[in-house]
């Protein structure tokens, strides 16, 4: 099993924790599209790093046009010599339409489209095909010579792509290179909707090569259990945030936790942020996060996703040791050879 990590957000330690996440072992480092671009912390990376794969974790699809989208990861491909993992997701309605001021219909549909053109315009590049690729959402048909970036070593980076829903998850398996599960998983619902969807998706796999499964898992690390106090405030604030999602409520239904979901989204409206944390509860918070030392959280790990996953990238929503991080990497290393 391949053990991977994240980037702070902080784009002046991009660099720094690019160079010892590579140091420390992991597999990729991922870059999340939150307060800053995601393209950018691998920009800084592919200086300061020779074997680390480096990924968007994700890249919000639909509020970017497929070529600029086709033109940063070339370009990142290229910088980093073939190590550049193109992650992508939908996000949700409102921020398409209210943050990025992008449109928004059919998820589903869009991004198999999506996902696409960039092969198209990339086997423009690489191939030098001719650029003709008309749809639904987009379309592209001119590439003058000036524009045409020329092909890059090692091909085109790999699409994987966010999912929770079953529909989003088949278009994964149809047409990206692996599936980037969605933190809100648990493992019943890993295995009783994401596991089978993906099956039947595969059956009717449109792509070659081999196809990964990723999965970002919550963990809160400590030694001693006023270690943990931070993390679980954090991790719980951030499951709640989630939970008032309509989108993630299968999620939560697979647990029976289904009319969770409208109570916390009330209370979302009604600006009561303050209020939500307290229901999630300890069974709640268990069943997403792995909690305790590196070691403990390691055998845990394992436990749950082992066969489920090809990838773990535990992550943190509050500011955990880089020093913790190493020893969940190396347990989890060494649990998997003990196996």
């Amino acid at each position: 099993m391949l053990v991977d990590t994240e980037f702070s957000g902080r784009l002046d330690r991009a660099a720094e924790e690019a160079a010892t996440a590579e140091a420390a072992g992991f597999d990729t480092i991922w870059s999340t599209d939150s307060a800053n671009d995601p393209f950018l912390p691998l920009a800084v990376a592919t200086q300061h790093t020779e074997r680390i794969r480096l990924g968007t974790g994700i890249a919000v699809a639909f509020a970017r046009s497929p070529m600029t989208v086709a033109q940063t990861a070339w370009g990142l491909q290229n910088l980093s010599g073939g190590r550049m993992v193109l992650g992508l997701g939908s996000q949700i309605q409102p921020h398409v339409e209210r943050r990025f001021s992008m449109p928004w219909s059919r998820p589903a549909g869009r991004m198999r489209e999506y996902v696409s053109a960039l092969r198209a315009i990339w086997s423009c590049w690489q191939d030098g095909e001719k650029l003709d690729f008309r749809g639904e959402f987009y379309s592209f048909s001119l590439m003058p010579p000036h524009f045409n970036p020329g092909p890059v070593a090692g091909g085109p980076p790999p699409i994987v792509l966010a999912a929770v829903g079953e529909a989003m998850t088949r278009v994964a398996a149809e047409f990206a290179d692996g599936i980037l599960l969605h933190r809100f998983t648990t493992a019943r619902y890993l295995t009783e909707a994401t596991l089978p969807a993906l099956a039947a998706g595969r059956r009717s796999r449109k792509v070659p090569g081999p196809f990964s499964v990723i999965l970002p898992v919550f963990v809160v690390l400590g030694d001693r259990p006023a270690e943990l106090d931070a993390g679980i405030a954090a991790t719980r604030k951030q499951l709640a945030f989630y939970s008032s999602t309509p989108a993630y409520r299968p999620v939560l239904e697979a647990h029976g936790w289904g009319d969770l979901q409208p109570e916390l989204q009330s209370l979302t409206r009604q600006n009561r942020w303050a209020e939500m944390d307290a229901l999630v509860t300890d069974e709640i918070l268990a069943a997403f996060a792995t909690i305790g030392t590196p070691e403990e959280a390691a055998r845990t790990l394992h436990e749950r996703y082992t066969g489920a996953a090809d990838v773990l990238a535990p992550t943190a929503v509050y500011d955990l040791p880089f020093a913790l991080r190493r020893r969940l990497a190396t347990a989890l290393r060494g649990h998997g050879n003990a196996r």
